[in-house]
Order: C-alpha cells, then sequence, then structure tokens
C-alpha cells in the first residue's frame, strides 16, 4: 500500500509538472458580446501565450448561468476546464431553490479579474431623463414599465428589483440569456429599462441612442464624470458586473496557484491593460484566497437583497 500510495503521488506530481499538454476550456455561462465574455477572451488570448497551448472559450449560457457553471463543476479537476462567474454566481446560491452543485463545494476560486460599473440606461422614445421622470411615468402606468436583464438572478435583475423597491414601485422584470440580446431589445424600445455594464452602453449613451438616467456608484465615475449618479437623485444604490474564474473543487493546488500567477499576469498585459481602459473596465487581480473572502462577501450581499425582494427561482 505504501509503495501505491508513493507511485500515485509520484504520478500526480508529474502530471501537474506537465500541465497543460493540451488545450484549456473556459467555460463562459453566458452569450457571446457581454462584459464578462470580453474580459474572458482578452484573459485567454494572453493565457494561451504563457502556457503555450490553446485556450477555448466556450459560451453555455442558460438558468440564469447555472447550467454553464454546472458543466464545469461536474467536469473532471484536471485542471483544463475552467468557468468564469459573475455576479449571478454568488446570488444563486440564495436566489435558485434548487441548484446542481453547492456553491462553495464543487467549485474553487481560481481569480478575480476584472469589474465594470453599472448605469441605468433607457431608450429615447420612453421621455425620460432622470429619476423622477421614471417615478412620474410608474404612478401613470406602472405595468407598461418594464426592466431587462442578463437574465434571472443576475446583478441587472436584482439591481432592478431594489431600484423598484427602494422608489416604490413595481415594474415587469424580463429575463434574456445575456447582455447582448437584452441590450439589442432597450435599443429597441421592447423594455423600457436596464442596468448595464458601461463598457457596452458607452457608444449608445454617447450617440444619443440611450438615455443615461443614472450611474449606480458611490460617487461619480471616472469613466462616466458627466452622468449623475442615482445616489445624486436620492436613491442610494450601487451595481456593478464583476467576473472571476473557478476550478472544479479537486483541482490540484500546484494548477491553481499556477493559473491564478498567469491570469495576473495577463491582466497586467499591454494589451489588456489598453482594452480595459478603453472599455471602462477595472483589473481585479489578486490571490485565490482573496477571491475566495470576496465571494464570500458577494454571497452574504446578495442574499439581503433576494429575502427583502422575496425573489426565488428554480434551477
Amino acid at each position: 500500500m505504501a509503495v501505491s500510495s508513493s507511485l500515485f503521488a509520484s504520478a500526480m506530481a508529474q502530471a501537474q509538472t506537465s500541465w497543460p499538454s493540451k488545450a484549456l476550456r473556459l467555460v463562459v455561462p453566458f452569450t457571446p458580446g457581454g462584459t464578462t465574455d470580453y474580459v474572458t477572451r482578452l484573459v485567454g488570448i494572453e493565457l494561451a501565450k504563457a502556457l503555450g497551448q490553446p485556450v477555448v472559450v466556450e459560451n453555455k449560457p442558460g438558468a440564469g448561468t447555472v447550467i454553464g457553471v454546472d458543466s464545469v463543476a461536474k467536469s473532471a479537476a484536471d485542471g483544463y476546464s475552467f468557468v468564469t462567474v459573475a455576479n449571478s454566481f454568488a446570488a444563486n446560491q440564495t436566489l435558485v431553490k434548487k441548484l446542481p452543485y453547492d456553491t462553495l463545494k464543487d467549485l474553487r476560486p481560481v481569480a478575480l479579474m476584472g469589474m465594470s460599473e453599472h448605469v441605468l440606461a433607457t431608450h429615447p422614445g420612453s421621455g425620460l431623463k432622470k429619476l423622477s421622470d421614471l417615478k412620474a411615468l410608474t404612478a401613470a402606468a406602472a405595468d407598461k414599465i418594464s426592466y431587462a436583464s442578463f437574465g434571472n438572478g443576475t446583478s441587472a435583475h436584482l439591481s432592478g428589483a431594489a431600484l423598484a423597491q427602494q422608489m416604490g414601485m413595481n415594474w415587469v422584470h424580463v429575463p434574456y440569456k445575456g447582455q447582448a440580446p437584452a441590450l439589442s431589445d432597450l435599443l429597441g424600445g421592447q423594455v423600457t429599462l436596464m442596468f448595464g455594464n458601461w463598457p457596452e452602453f458607452r457608444s449608445h449613451v454617447q450617440s444619443g441612442k440611450l438615455v443615461a438616467l443614472g450611474m449606480a456608484t458611490s460617487k461619480r465615475s471616472v469613466y462616466a464624470p458627466d452622468i449623475p449618479t442615482l445616489a445624486e437623485q436620492g436613491v442610494p444604490l450601487e451595481s456593478n458586473s464583476w467576473n472571476g474564474l473557478l476550478a472544479p473543487a479537486n483541482t490540484p493546488d500546484a494548477i491553481v496557484e499556477r493559473l491564478n500567477a498567469e491570469v495576473n499576469k495577463a491582466l497586467m498585459a499591454p494589451a489588456v491593460l489598453e482594452a480595459f481602459q478603453k472599455g471602462g473596465i477595472a483589473s481585479m487581480s489578486g490571490t485565490p484566497d482573496k477571491f475566495a473572502q470576496f465571494l464570500k462577501s458577494e454571497i452574504d450581499k446578495y442574499a439581503q437583497v433576494v429575502r427583502k425582494a422575496n425573489i426565488t427561482l428554480d434551477a
């Protein structure tokens, strides 16, 4: 038995030393075109250079990111399957009645990557310019006001619910399988409102195709200093989209530490720094432990939001 254990340990050490020996799979549980997809692909390009192996980004949207996350939670813990999660991963712990995976036990944090501030926007046809306009319109026709989100349980969904709650309103929630299709319908006037990532909304706001009602930040954003915050208009609501990389729970420490180091290097690559700066994305580099602590705080934060808004979903 001692010999067998020694041989097994030696084989594992050799496998980790030779890692990676094939392509890595990075699952994005959203449709293509959103910030999480964008950040994952940017980092993936740098990882492929550093690791000497292809990095394949696979979009698996659906069920508020549960489908994509579950596919990696149930993958082999061999260092070749990872998933990029966002706020919805933390919210789903409380929001979804029966998750097919254990949020804290079936996956392990690898690295935080980026964070994007949210803007609350509407289409010009709504006639809204500021929050007070929204309150007046709601009083006149509450059932005609809808807000889009990237999907059930996403930050855009919970922020919309929190805003309605703080303003004493009740609007119709319209979930999509990602930010791109939601944004398309917002631009077309099929929905009234949406909390969205500033990088994707910026050009539409600047061109006049969308109207920014306010930034969901504690103080005016350095990326959009001319747009008032929601707090300035009487509703102290903060909202953003972060993203980070997770691995199956039993992925070896050596692989997690190596990939964490390479992700942090990738975030400092000139091409990534330039893209982040132009896009209004803040780097969130750090250790796996830092990400784990961040996740726990986000789970606690969204648990309060979900319970207060009395929202529950089936997986």
